[in-house]
C-alpha cells in the first residue's frame, strides 16, 4: 500500500525535488505513455487496494461473524448447559420428591396393612375367643343338660321304682285279699258240706265227694282294677277308650290342611281308602299291627299321608286305630288337625304321663269320622327325640298302650329317614315301613339309601308316590 504510485507523489510533493525513499527511480518515460502506465497502476494498486480493503472488511466480517458465532454458540451452549443443569435439578428434585412420595407412600401402606394385620389378628383372636367361650358355655350347657336330664331320668326311675312297689303292693294286698276270701270261702263251703254229710248218710255205694268238687264258680268281683284282668278283656277295653279325653276337629280346617278323607268331596281319596284296605289286608296276613310313616327327605307329604290314613282306618268299624305323632323335633300333626296345645308325648313316652291321660280320642265330628281311633299329639319339640325314641321306656308304652287300648293298626309319624337317626332309633317299635316319595323331589339315589339304612330286616309294606303330576282322578270318581 505503501509503495503505490499515489503515496509516492505525495511524499515527494512540496520541495521540488524527488528523494527516493527506499527505491531507485524509474528511468523516465515518455509522457503519454508514462501516464497511462501511472494511471494503469494507480488503476491496479487502487483495485489491489479496494481488494485488499475488500478482503480485510471480508476477513473481518467473517471474523466477526465467527466470532460472533462463537460466541453465540458458546452462548447456546451455555444456556443449554444451563437449562440442561437446571432440567437437572428439577429432574433431581423430581426424582426425590417421587422418591420422598413413594417412601411416604409406602410407610403409609406398610402402616396400613400392619393395623390391617393386627386388626384381622384381633378379630381372629376375639372370634376364637368367642368360640371358645360358646364352646365352653355349650359344654357347660350341655353337661347341665345332661345333669337335668341324668337327675330326671333317676327321678323318673325313683319314681317308676316307687309306683312299681306300690303296684306290686297293691297287687299283693289284693292277691292276698283274694286268698284270704277264697280260703274263707272255701271254709264255709267245707264247713256247709261236713253238715250237710252229718245230716244225711250217703248212700251204700256210693263215695263221698270230694270238698274241691262242690266248689261252685263265680263271678270275679266288679271292683277288681284293671291291672288285674286280663288286658284283652272287651269290657276293660271299651271302658279304656271310653275313658280318653274326647276331640272334635273343624271341617273347614281339614280341608285348609288338605285332608281329603275327612269331606271325601276330592276325588284323591279314594286313593287313601285303597291304602287303607290293602294295609289292612297285609297287616292281617302278617301278624302286625305297628306302622312307620316317613320319607327320604323334608315336604314329601308323610303327615299328610298319615292324617288322611288315619281318618280312612277311622271309618272302618271293626279296627281300633291309633296315631302317633313320633316327628318330635317338629311336631305338626295337631296343628294340621286343628287341636291347640295337647300336651307333651315325650312325657307319655318317659312315663311322666299316663296314656289315658294323654291320648285324645275323636268325638263327635262334622266329617263323620269314626270315633274308634284316639290320637297321640305333640306340641313340645325334643331335643333328643331320637334317644327317646331308644329308651327302654318309649317300647314299655307302646306295649302299655296295646295291653290297655289294644289297637288293631297303629300309625307312627316319623321324621324323614334321611334327616336325622330318629327312624333307625324308633326300628324296634314299629313291624313295618310306608314310604312316602315326592313326585319330582325324591331321587333313586335316596330312596336307595332309606332302603340302606333300614336294613333287609325292616319290611317296606309300601311306597306312596306323593304329589305326582299328569293323574286323572276324576275318571275315577263313581
Amino acid at each position: 500500500m505503501m509503495d503505490s504510485p499515489k503515496f509516492r507523489r505525495k511524499r515527494t510533493s512540496g520541495t521540488g525535488s524527488a528523494r527516493p525513499v527506499s527505491d531507485p527511480p524509474e528511468p523516465v518515460r515518455p509522457l503519454d505513455e508514462t501516464a497511462r502506465e501511472a494511471a494503469r497502476k494507480r488503476d491496479v494498486a487502487a483495485d489491489q487496494a479496494r481488494a485488499e480493503a475488500e478482503a480485510q472488511r471480508i476477513a473481518e466480517a467473517a471474523d466477526k461473524a465467527k466470532a460472533r458465532d462463537k460466541a453465540q454458540e458458546k452462548a447456546r451452549r451455555r444456556a443449554e448447559l444451563e437449562e440442561m443443569a437446571r432440567a437437572e435439578a428439577l429432574r433431581r428434585v423430581k426424582a426425590a420428591r417421587a422418591r420422598r412420595e413413594a417412601e411416604a407412600r409406602e410407610a403409609a401402606e406398610r402402616a396400613e396393612a400392619e393395623a390391617a394385620l393386627k386388626a384381622q389378628k384381633d378379630d381372629e383372636d376375639r372370634r376364637i375367643e368367642a368360640q371358645r367361650a360358646a364352646e365352653a358355655r355349650r359344654e357347660a350347657e350341655k353337661e347341665q343338660a345332661e345333669a337335668a336330664h341324668r337327675a330326671e331320668q333317676d327321678r323318673l326311675a325313683e319314681e317308676e321304682r316307687l309306683a312299681e312297689q306300690d303296684r306290686l303292693a297293691e297287687e299283693k294286698r289284693l292277691a292276698d285279699a283274694r286268698a284270704a276270701e277264697e280260703a274263707a270261702r272255701r271254709a264255709e263251703q267245707e264247713r256247709l258240706a261236713q253238715e250237710h254229710l252229718e245230716d244225711e248218710e250217703p248212700p251204700e255205694d256210693v263215695p263221698p265227694l270230694a270238698l274241691t268238687d262242690m266248689v261252685p264258680v263265680t263271678k270275679q268281683p266288679e271292683s277288681t282294677p284293671a291291672s288285674a284282668r286280663s288286658p284283652q278283656e272287651p269290657d276293660t277295653v271299651e271302658a279304656a277308650w271310653a275313658g280318653l279325653s274326647e276331640m272334635t276337629v273343624d271341617k273347614g280346617h281339614l280341608d285348609r290342611n288338605r285332608i281329603i278323607t275327612a269331606s271325601r268331596d276330592d276325588p284323591a281319596h279314594a286313593a287313601f281308602d285303597v291304602l287303607r284296605t290293602r294295609l289292612l289286608q297285609a297287616l292281617h296276613e302278617n301278624g302286625w299291627r305297628r306302622v312307620a310313616i316317613t320319607s327320604p327327605g323334608k315336604e314329601c307329604g308323610k303327615t299328610f299321608t298319615a292324617a288322611n290314613l288315619a281318618i280312612s282306618l277311622s271309618r272302618q268299624e271293626n279296627c281300633r286305630t291309633l296315631l302317633l305323632d313320633f316327628d318330635m323335633r317338629r311336631p305338626n300333626m295337631h296343628k294340621i288337625l286343628g287341636i291347640n296345645d295337647p300336651g307333651s308325648l315325650g312325657d307319655m313316652l318317659r312315663g311322666v304321663t299316663a296314656p289315658g291321660d294323654h291320648l285324645l280320642r275323636m268325638g263327635r265330628n262334622p266329617v263323620n269320622a269314626g270315633r274308634n281311633i284316639a290320637f297321640g299329639l305333640n306340641s313340645r319339640p325334643e331335643a333328643y327325640a331320637a334317644e327317646l325314641l331308644q329308651d327302654p321306656r318309649a317300647e314299655e308304652c307302646l306295649r302299655r298302650i296295646e295291653d290297655d287300648f289294644a289297637p288293631d293298626v297303629v300309625l307312627i309319624d316319623l321324621p324323614p329317614a334321611l334327616s336325622y337317626d330318629d327312624v333307625i332309633a324308633a326300628r324296634p317299635l314299629f313291624d313295618g315301613v310306608l314310604l312316602v316319595i315326592g313326585g319330582g323331589m325324591t331321587t333313586e339315589k335316596e330312596i336307595a339309601e332309606v332302603e340302606r339304612r333300614l336294613g333287609d330286616s325292616t319290611p317296606i309294606l309300601g311306597m306312596i308316590l306323593n304329589k305326582a303330576e299328569g293323574t286323572e282322578l276324576d275318571r275315577y270318581s263313581y
